[in-house]
């Protein structure tokens, strides 16, 4: 794939000759990538640089979920709420139904997704699960993984039976996610890697034949350099929980879990990677914590960073009262509530149940009574739809040219913020002629439907075209062709 950088001015994004010249290139050199495929109602995103031929003066620029807070709590003091799947939408009950760990209450259930009740426990204890709206035998509706133990099909989520499928070997930690699009069952499970613990990935198609692929994520060398300076900068601010254990020989960073899910036709990681801080005596493992970020694949084995290593979820201040102080694990799947992207995931207060007294290294020590109190419960975090990563242009227009593809029916729709900027769209044949241009678009619109005031799309169905966006203060999420009625 290639990614042309020419600087030109205004009179270029709008002229003929140059574009005429990169589509002849990319038909004979069959850069028409592979990777690069526009389907009705499937959003381009920014993840990289596939379907891009041309980006210039925009900015990618890596976003953060809002939180919202602890949603589900367990009604004992003594327990911390923990999960490692998503919530699964019940047809049948018209609720939201989650399983649950470390808490006696197995499975709760939620009309919005904001207020949750536990349910009567299921006949086995379930940590993940999801329902098969493809399945056929209704006894099969729901399906999870026991975790080294094998597999799980149930009616209703709440009557369970193993099946006769081996297990996944994992050490102690797993997600599992299916991808609605394609019917794939994603199974993560934690291995040993190069740096400690690392993610492997078994995937299955009909819920009983697996394909093992074997480790495919784990933390690299950048990952330890980064991970210092992470630990250094914790310490140092007192706005944030410290760990009780801390020794410069044991610092070190792994992959704790990762929740993977298929996304606008591509895969999303959200890896929790664990910074070990300090050997704890007594205990059988070390004191820490965890940030999680992004990665993305279009093949679940070869996994690319986004926005430069960022953290995508990391820890609260302590004078916030909010739970995720020092371990959050991955969410497994976001759920799609309109606009919006909602992760529901662990936040712990504490890394573990061991003795606890933190000092800063100015000498101020926190002292935190009976650590085992309320210690984790399910979170919230609030993302704007394909709010992963956006391009952004200032005050100088940027320029944003897709690879030439077959143009599918429908309309052109955007996933703009530009309150105070525009967005403007070309729409070019293989000759590299205008055959659309659009009025300008404007303002925050999650689903902003590009009107034409020259031209439309209809004659040019299944012709090949390019787009050619010109944005100017603003940001552009995605786009896509929304399928015609």
């Amino acid at each position: 794939m290639r990614t042309e950088r020419r600087s030109v001015g205004r009179r270029g994004l709008w002229g003929l000759g140059w574009v005429a010249g990169l589509v002849l290139i990319a038909q004979a050199t069959g850069v028409m990538a592979a990777d690069f495929e526009v389907r009705p109602g499937r959003r381009q995103l920014f993840f990289d640089d596939v379907g891009i031929a041309r980006r210039e003066d925009l900015a990618r620029v890596f976003h953060r979920p809002e939180k919202r807070g602890a949603v589900v709590r367990s009604p004992r003091a003594d327990q911390a709420m923990q999960t490692r799947t998503a919530p699964i939408w019940d047809e049948a009950r018209r609720k939201w139904l989650l399983y649950v760990l470390t808490t006696d209450e197995n499975l709760w259930e939620s009309a919005d997704g904001l207020n949750w009740q536990p349910l009567p426990n299921p006949n086995l204890r379930i940590d993940m699960a999801v329902r098969d709206s493809r399945e056929t035998n209704l006894s099969r509706l729901f399906k999870a993984p026991l975790l080294n133990r094998g597999f799980a099909v149930s009616p209703d989520g709440i009557q369970w039976t193993p099946v006769e499928t081996p297990a996944i070997a994992s050490s102690d930690e797993g997600n599992f996610t299916l991808s609605p699009a394609t019917g794939l069952f994603i199974h993560t499970v934690k291995r040993g890697g190069p740096n400690g613990r690392a993610v492997a990935i078994a995937t299955s198609t009909d819920f009983t034949t697996w394909t093992d692929l074997g480790v495919v994520f784990a933390a690299d060398d950048l990952d330890q350099e980064l991970g210092r300076r992470a630990i250094e900068a914790r310490l140092a601010d007192t706005t944030l929980l410290p760990p009780r254990y801390h020794a410069a020989e044991d610092y070190r960073v792994d992959v704790y879990n990762m929740g993977v899910f298929e996304y606008e036709g591509q895969y999303v990681g959200l890896p929790a990677m664990f910074h070990s801080t300090g050997k704890v005596p007594n205990y059988p493992n070390t004191d820490g914590f965890h940030l999680v970020q992004v990665v993305h694949s279009r093949d679940l084995k070869t996994w690319t960073r986004v926005g430069d290593r960022q953290t995508f979820l990391g820890p609260s201040r302590v004078a916030s009262g909010a739970y995720d102080l020092t371990q959050i694990i991955s969410p497994s799947a976001p759920v799609v509530r309109g606009d919006e992207l909602w992760f529901y995931y662990t936040g712990l207060k504490w890394r573990s149940s061991f003795d606890y007294e933190g000092t800063y290294p100015n000498g101020k020590t926190i002292l935190l009574p009976d650590r085992n109190r309320d210690g984790g419960a399910v979170c919230l975090a609030i993302l704007r739809r394909d709010g992963f990563v956006s391009l952004d242009a200032g005050e100088s227009p940027g320029i944003l040219q897709t690879d030439p593809f077959p143009l599918p029916a429908g309309g052109l729709r955007v996933n703009l913020a530009a309150p105070r900027g525009e967005l403007r769209v070309e729409v070019r044949n293989d000759r590299g002629e205008v055959v659309a241009r659009s009025s300008r678009v404007t303002g925050d619109q999650p689903r902003g439907e590009v009107i034409w005031e020259q031209g439309d799309l209809s004659a040019h169905r299944g012709q090949s075209v390019t787009l050619h966006f010109q944005l100017q203060n603003g940001s552009l999420y995605s786009w896509w062709i929304e399928p015609a009625e």
